[in-house]
């Protein structure tokens, strides 16, 4: 994903069309945002054309506005350009860009390929998979192009989907902010994602990833108060001893590993028998939880599980113990609560309900009350309130034993914040940006020791 796009905010094609309309009572025309859209667009295609003849398909509606729009500025500017219709349902100011167009036009199925090939046809308003002749048409095109642009979205996508089925770009130039089709599920259709300002003010409920903001301790912090972690162990030891690793690299000031194994990741890591649990979890000083890397299934890690959702402890829960917890259970809980799972596990817990993976991971965090960390390579952090960030983490990261690193920093930034949501924000931060210092092909037990310089570009 695109660096300069942290931060972008992500709206669905409703709320798209909902800030266009409330642009329009601003004051600005349907023209001057249209004309202001193809100059944006047309920046992009003319920064990598390279001065090489461009074909602009243009579609029905305000998508063949666009196009048309894109054609009139590349054409003042001295460009190569014909364009392709497909429909004459233009109005408007889709209308006024068709009616600024005095270069060639031929309809979509006599268009020759071009070079450059400028994808105008279908926008966010898409509902339906395009017609298998306009199909077979779009894609003989783009596969004769040396360079694809797509307009918002390849046509054949739909903007609120996380599955595209439509033309691959090579570059996708967002009109105003993202869609849910270019962040979450194929998004290898859409190429190289831009974004193009419209200085349309959308909804920010739903963003990219950023790098955080943190602070280093003050003079009158201690162990206690930058955060004590205890990481509840079980049949698999060695996934405990890597969250245990992470949370105390993640920044915690104390992290106790509970473990029927005394072995530890390090000699600053504290070592006890879980037998104490009870004990431990009344600890008022206990900054945070973790439960679930390599715990088991059986009756003991049941028992661990249902303690630790018992107390009144912030929580993080990674692994078996999503397994054996309930929508119920979790939604009983008063404390700051995050659950980590990768899709088996969120299917396991949530059901494999209909919506794309930002619908359901928020619907998941309404339901349970708890901070969800859908993890894969579109990770989803969702609030109860809606809030939701979406992240893009290294491939490096689908090896063995990265959740438990993941759920390790989760918890230690928790112990030291209390606020749930800003520490599933930070740990997908810090965990992805420790997956490219550490380089390709790391293991998991490495991750953690690039946590510390991960956190240092955050200060």
């Amino acid at each position: 994903m695109n660096p300069a796009l942290a931060g972008a905010s992500i709206v669905t094609a409703a709320q798209m069309r909902a800030a266009e309309v409330a642009c329009f009572a601003a004051g600005v025309s349907q023209v001057a945002l249209m004309e202001r859209a193809a100059r944006a667009v047309a920046q992009q295609v003319a920064r990598f054309a390279r001065s090489r003849p461009v074909l602009v398909l243009a579609g029905p509606g305000n998508n063949g506005g666009d196009g048309f729009g894109v054609a009139w500025v590349l054409a003042e500017w001295g460009y190569d350009v014909t364009v392709a219709t497909l429909g004459q349902d233009w109005n408007g100011a889709a209308a006024v860009m068709r009616d600024r167009w005095t270069g060639p036009t031929t309809d979509l199925d006599d268009a020759t390929p071009r070079p450059v090939l400028v994808d105008g046809l279908f926008g966010i308003g898409l509902t339906r998979p395009i017609a298998a002749p306009v199909r077979g048409r779009l894609a003989t095109l783009a596969a004769a192009a040396e360079l694809v642009v797509a307009i918002d979205v390849p046509s054949g996508s739909f903007a609120d989907q996380d599955a595209s089925d439509g033309v691959e770009a090579d570059i996708t130039v967002a009109l105003g902010a993202l869609k849910p089709c270019h962040v979450v599920g194929d998004t290898a259709r859409c190429g190289h994602l831009i974004l193009a300002d419209l200085a349309i003010a959308v909804p920010g409920d739903t963003r990219l990833i950023a790098r955080p903001v943190l602070h280093p301790p003050s003079r009158a912090d201690h162990k206690y108060t930058r955060g004590l972690v205890i990481v509840i162990g079980g049949t698999m030891p060695g996934a405990a001893r890597l969250a245990a690793g992470a949370a105390a690299r993640g920044g915690a000031g104390y992290v106790v590993l509970a473990s029927d194994d005394a072995r530890v990741p390090f000699d600053a890591v504290v070592s006890r028998k879980p037998d104490a649990i009870a004990a431990m979890l009344a600890d008022p000083k206990l900054g945070a939880v973790l439960i679930g890397p390599g715990l088991g299934r059986d009756d003991e890690a049941r028992t661990r599980s249902e303690e630790a959702a018992a107390s009144d402890c912030p929580l993080v829960i990674d692994g078996d113990a999503l397994a054996l917890a309930s929508i119920d259970q979790l939604a009983c809980r008063t404390a700051p609560t995050i659950l980590t799972p990768h899709s088996g596990e969120f299917d396991r817990l949530f059901g494999t309900g209909g919506g794309n993976k930002l619908e359901r991971t928020r619907d998941a965090a309404r339901r349970s009350g708890a901070i969800v960390v859908h993890k894969g390579a579109d990770t989803v952090i969702a609030a109860p309130d809606g809030q939701s960030i979406v992240a893009h983490p290294p491939a490096w990261l689908s090896t063995a034993g990265t959740g438990d690193v993941l759920a390790g920093i989760a918890a230690a930034r928790l112990a030291a914040s209390r606020d749930p949501m800003r520490a599933a924000i930070e740990a997908v931060w810090l965990h992805a940006r420790a997956a490219s210092l550490a380089g390709p092909a790391f293991v998991a037990d490495g991750l953690a020791m690039h946590l510390p310089q991960a956190i240092a570009e955050c200060l």
